[in-house]
């Protein structure tokens, strides 16, 4: 294992603070092992979220949501997908999302702008 010189590491963590996209890269870690996002992405444990700012709740075609999450009724929005990060069942009661690795609300703040990075997929063109 090679290791870094403290001031190469200090370059690569500032570098990572001041790019928001790279930081939410790295905080969707913690839900990629339920989510997907870019362009091969699909739904599996949880819905893919590609195009999940603006989209209304509950609506991915290829994923089983909960009762609760398919009567939520509301459009995403920043504000509200970073309520339901913090806390699911908060924002949505009943749902079968658990998520307990708690952020802070900077790291949520570039989780989001991530997401918000990958437009929902294009429709097919009508013939």
């Amino acid at each position: 294992m090679r290791l870094l010189p403290l001031g190469m590491l200090f370059l690569a963590c500032a570098a990572q603070a001041a790019d928001p996209l790279a930081s939410g890269r790295q905080a969707f870690k913690r839900c990629a092992n339920c989510h997907q996002v870019g362009p091969n992405a699909h739904s599996n444990f949880g819905p893919q979220l590609n195009g999940i700012v603006g989209r209304r709740a509950g609506t991915v075609p290829d994923f089983a949501y909960s009762p609760a999450m398919k009567k939520a009724g509301f459009i995403w929005d920043e504000k509200r997908l970073a309520a339901f990060i913090h806390d699911p069942d908060e924002v949505v009661p009943g749902t079968r999302m658990r998520f307990w690795g708690l952020m802070s609300d900077r790291q949520v703040r570039e989780l989001v702008a991530y997401l918000r990075s990958f437009p929902a997929p294009a429709a097919p063109a009508r013939r």
